[in-house]
């Protein structure tokens, strides 16, 4: 097919099937548009550069990008997710047969509500020190631990979960990776308080929990290796794009920018602030396209190193948008509720702005990978790293 033929096929098919979608809310669980998303999965668009026999179409990097960009011009969601979900790109990778063919389908459609259950207590930046047990038993596998700072976990049907099955081994070889099944006894969600006064995260008590045997992602002992794909599609998603203004007001046009905001402010013709405002779109700029060419040097099931570019690029970008809105507001940026809404919008970014700051690995983590992995440093002393992890201390 030509990329004419395939632009004109697209486009045949969002001209007779999109309709449009009521707004969409942000939600961690099953997805409001999951009728149109199942759509778009069934005729292959989804992930169209996965093969045909895997809810694809076998598409080339170029011409996958003829359907994304036919569906960004119909406003329509959906298309792009092989780069995109990383729930369906881990499961797809390393999942086994069965289970792949009863979840991959769900995820694509956002039928099945997802979390992430990696971070423990005593294991955030160090996640290899995990301690959640996972202890075989018939048909599968009975789980016993703690995570925390798992966003929608309230909600999730399922949680991609990493848990120790064998510690005899140094602690990066004795981890494997599972979904988990998240409504049943043994699991229970707490929900933190944020600073930003929600509360996403939750903290996650896992006692005597069952996970089936073919919920076993990748090899037995093998998990660190899924969980470097997982976090390639996580770090690749934070590093393409953040939450935006939470106040819905936005001025007469809803512009939400920077510019918007210096023309609001009266300040677009200040030098100064001409050039920060300039410096912070030229590095949105810089990184949407360190991002594409990370997505598309990353083959299917892999991880890439330079993910975390993105990712620690996208920190700094939002808190430098956050420092520059408060210069642009002055002193009305120590107002606060909704009769002040750029206040509040500016107050709530800058808070936010830790999030991917910490979430996803922190930047401090994100810095040691790009040194070891991307600029060929040397690695940080780690004393335990060949221990077998029942004599690794711990406080």
């Amino acid at each position: 097919m030509t990329d004419d033929e395939l632009r004109a096929e697209v486009e045949a098919w969002l001209a007779e099937h999109w309709r449009g979608l009521p707004a969409h809310h942000e939600s961690f669980g099953r997805d409001p548009r999951s009728a149109w998303l199942a759509e778009v999965r069934d005729a292959g668009w989804a992930v169209p550069r996965w093969p045909t026999d895997r809810w694809g179409r076998g598409l080339s990097n170029d011409q996958a990008k003829i359907v994304e960009r036919a569906f960004a011009a119909a406003g329509a969601p959906g298309a792009g997710q092989d780069r995109t979900n990383l729930w369906a790109n881990t499961a797809l990778a390393h999942a086994t047969e069965g289970f792949r063919g009863q979840i991959v389908p769900q995820l694509l459609a956002g039928e099945v509500g997802m979390c992430l259950l990696y971070s423990e207590p005593g294991a955030g930046s160090d996640l290899a020190a995990i301690r959640t047990r996972a202890d075989k038993v018939d048909g599968g596998w009975r789980v016993t631990g703690q995570k925390v700072w798992t966003s929608g976990a309230a909600v999730a049907d399922y949680g991609m979960l990493i848990a120790r099955t064998d510690w005899d081994v140094p602690k990066h070889r004795g981890i494997s990776f599972f979904f988990l099944p998240m409504k049943q006894p043994g699991v229970e969600v707490r929900p933190l308080r944020q600073i930003t006064d929600e509360a996403h995260f939750s903290e996650v008590f896992i006692t005597e929990a069952f996970v089936p045997d073919d919920h076993l992602l990748g090899p037995l002992n093998g998990g660190w290796g899924v969980l470097q794909t997982a976090l390639a599609y996580e770090r690749s998603v934070m590093g393409d794009a953040a939450r935006g203004p939470r106040s819905g007001a936005g001025g007469p046009k809803g512009d939400y920018s920077l510019l918007g905001l210096a023309r609001e402010a009266g300040r677009i013709d200040d030098p100064v602030v001409r050039q920060q405002v300039a410096q912070a779109i030229a590095w949105r700029a810089l990184n949407r396209l360190n991002t594409a060419r990370a997505k598309a040097e990353l083959a299917q099931g892999t991880s890439s190193p330079i993910m975390s570019l993105g990712k620690l690029a996208m920190s700094r970008i939002l808190h430098e948008e956050a420092r520059v809105r408060t210069l642009l507001l002055g002193a009305e940026s120590l107002l606060q509720g909704p009769d002040h809404p750029r206040a509040e919008d500016a107050n709530f970014l800058t808070l936010n702005a830790y999030f991917t700051s910490i979430g996803g690995g922190t930047d401090q983590i994100q810095r040691n990978i790009i040194g070891e992995r991307v600029l060929d440093l040397p690695r940080e002393p780690e004393v335990d790293r060949t221990l077998p992890f029942r004599e690794v201390r711990a406080g």
